[in-house]
């Protein structure tokens, strides 16, 4: 490994000290910290209304905390403060559900192919002004190849199931070749079967070199390759550590206001309440 690699590796992916986030009068997140190493596949825990979804948009750069009276950087990704979008779709991917909706509307359609490459020119769908190289073409063939996808190319969008355009949205993010993806309750409208399937390609990724930050309400979607959980609670950090240290009982009752019981199914873990 040479130096630089060594170097970069010891850069935490994520690197928050006390942020605070305000949304009308609330505090979304208060005073919050949290330091994710680069390289450590994590899950991020909560119930509904815990702040996961504002940590994303404050990772993504699509939310800013609150001005520090010290100037420290309340959020470092990668060791910088400060980003341009597109450098940062270059370092962490980001696929949500809820924009999935986007890219499958039946009133404008949109080829898997073009929906994957047009992600090189932040657009969806490709325009006559869009010039694709053959570098990205073949960046976009390899992304969809990587979630066994490439037999979906010539299909609108739109006619794909919910679980196959989950596959297509992650192609998209992985073209740029980035370091991380954070996935946003990935599993949202899937059922058992497809979400089994989904579940086991986000494996291969996370097995082939792509660090998952895997942000969900669902203990059984949490993979065998991730080993380090963060739960969340009323915007306040709850919970940060090894799996099989944070998946107990007893903290996720905390998490969720009710009676939990945990137990540990072959690879995976799962949750009943009760």
């Amino acid at each position: 490994m040479s130096p630089d690699t060594t170097h970069s590796e010891s850069i935490p992916l994520l690197d928050i000290h006390e942020a605070s986030v305000l949304r009308g009068e609330r505090l979304i997140l208060d005073r919050f910290s949290l330091r994710l190493a680069a390289g450590q596949h994590t899950a991020i825990l909560g119930a509904n209304g815990s702040g996961k979804s504002t940590l994303i948009r404050l990772i993504a750069r699509q939310i800013y905390p609150l001005a520090r009276e010290d100037d420290r950087p309340a959020i470092k990704v990668f060791g910088r403060d400060r980003w341009s979008v597109t450098e940062l779709r270059s370092l962490i991917g980001i696929v949500s559900p809820a924009v999935q909706g986007d890219y499958t509307n039946e009133d404008a359609p949109l080829e898997v192919f073009d929906a994957v490459v047009s992600s090189f020119f932040a657009a969806r769908g490709l325009w006559v002004n869009h010039e694709v190289t053959d570098t990205m073409r073949q960046h976009a063939l390899d992304a969809l190849a990587q979630v066994q996808a490439s037999q979906l190319i010539g299909r609108e969008m739109a006619s794909l199931s919910t679980g196959e355009a989950r596959r297509v949205l992650i192609a998209r993010a992985l073209v740029h070749k980035p370091r991380a993806l954070l996935l946003d309750e990935p599993c949202t409208g899937l059922d058992p079967a497809s979400r089994r399937r989904f579940l086991e390609s986000l494996r291969q990724l996370a097995q082939h070199g792509v660090t998952l930050l895997l942000v969900t309400h669902h203990v059984e979607e949490i993979l065998p390759e991730i080993d380090h959980v963060v739960v969340l609670r009323e915007g306040q950090l709850l919970r940060n550590g090894s799996k099989g240290r944070v998946l107990t009982s007893e903290a996720l009752t905390e998490a969720f206001g009710m009676p939990m019981r945990v137990e540990k199914q072959g690879d995976y873990y799962h949750a009943s309440v009760g």
